[in-house]
């Protein structure tokens, strides 16, 4: 199983990046915001999702390790295959899915395209008690509010994420908002 890769990114599709490593180019399945957010030439380093079927093997990659926690639980619900549950990650940041998974919130799940009601109840009764495991594992409380505060301003909720992800993790909800204003002023 290929867990970790590392290389230079070889080409950018709409859905897919192809990495180069030790002369092999490797195709990987990733979020619209990893897509939009490198170029062609520069490094790049994934965590790895292989998904291993019948007729197929693919990739598919992240920044970190909560985003691949959540893919995996995003998985492991009966109904979401591995392309629905990049669909859900490239509408929502864990934050906002917990959230509504917490809230009972049928009907944010059900805008997401391929979630239907039953497979949106199934998210909230099957990742409840699971959720909260993924979300200790990331800095997620106040890096939220940032993203909240940001895509209540206007900013898209891919950008918002974007200059979150820069701030400091030891600064406060408000300097960490101010900071991440000035970065998307530039």
């Amino acid at each position: 199983m290929i867990a970790h890769i590392t290389g230079t990114i070889l080409a950018i599709t709409d859905k897919y990046i192809i990495i180069e490593t030790a002369g092999i180019g490797y195709r990987i399945f990733a979020t619209a915001e990893t897509l939009v957010k490198h170029q062609p030439g520069n490094s790049l380093s994934l965590w790895i999702s292989h998904i291993v079927r019948e007729d197929s093997q693919d990739l598919y990659g992240f920044e970190n390790q909560p985003d691949q926690d959540l893919f995996e639980l995003l998985r492991s619900v009966s109904g979401i295959g591995p392309k629905s549950a990049l669909g859900v990650m490239n509408v929502a940041t864990l934050g906002t899915i917990a959230r509504a998974i917490n809230a009972n919130d049928v009907s944010y799940l059900t805008k997401i395209s391929g979630i239907g009601k039953k497979t949106a109840e199934k998210i909230i009764i099957e990742l409840r008690d699971k959720l909260p495991a993924v979300m200790e594992s990331s800095d997620t409380s106040s890096s939220h509010d940032v993203i909240d505060a940001l895509v209540a301003l206007g900013y898209s909720e891919s950008k918002a994420r974007e200059a979150s992800r820069s701030l400091d993790p030891n600064l406060d909800t408000q300097t960490k908002i101010r900071e991440a204003l000035r970065s998307l002023n530039k």
